[in-house]
């Protein structure tokens, strides 16, 4: 499912939010299937969701729901605050998505982000996201 409206270019993430997205909706992509890349420090997604949500563009909307990869992510909650809002958070255990995060806006659309793993040596990391973002990984 992809979106009605399509991201902007990327967009400044806040300080410490790795994050890199693609600057052309995937739509105009036929082969695209991911619209960016999160570099999160750690698995405890309570703690990364909030900087990660913070750093996606206005255009995509309220995020309501988040569905990641369940063992992958440390005690993984049903639910995370952000900004003061609740954000659903579900697992799901298909082995070709385990590296991703999809985010759902009511509305708004759907995007997938490859996760690059916290441990990743920052050179690799780059030549990841950079991978996502051009190719659509």
């Amino acid at each position: 499912m992809t979106s009605a409206s399509s991201p902007p270019p990327q967009v400044p993430a806040p300080s410490g939010t790795r994050l890199r997205l693609a600057d052309q909706p995937r739509e105009r992509r036929t082969a695209r299937k991911i619209d960016g890349a999160w570099w999160p420090r750690s698995y405890d997604l309570a703690a990364e969701l909030p900087g990660l949500l913070a750093g996606l563009p206005r255009a995509w909307g309220r995020i309501s729901s988040v569905l990641v990869h369940g063992d992958i992510w440390l005690d993984c909650p049903e639910r995370v605050d952000v900004a003061g809002q609740a954000v659903h958070v579900g697992r799901r255990d298909s082995p070709t998505a385990s590296d991703t995060v999809c985010l759902l806006a009511p509305g708004r659309g759907r995007w997938d982000l490859l996760v690059v793993p916290p441990g990743t040596a920052g050179a690799e990391a780059g030549r990841l996201m950079e991978q996502a973002v051009t190719q659509g990984a």
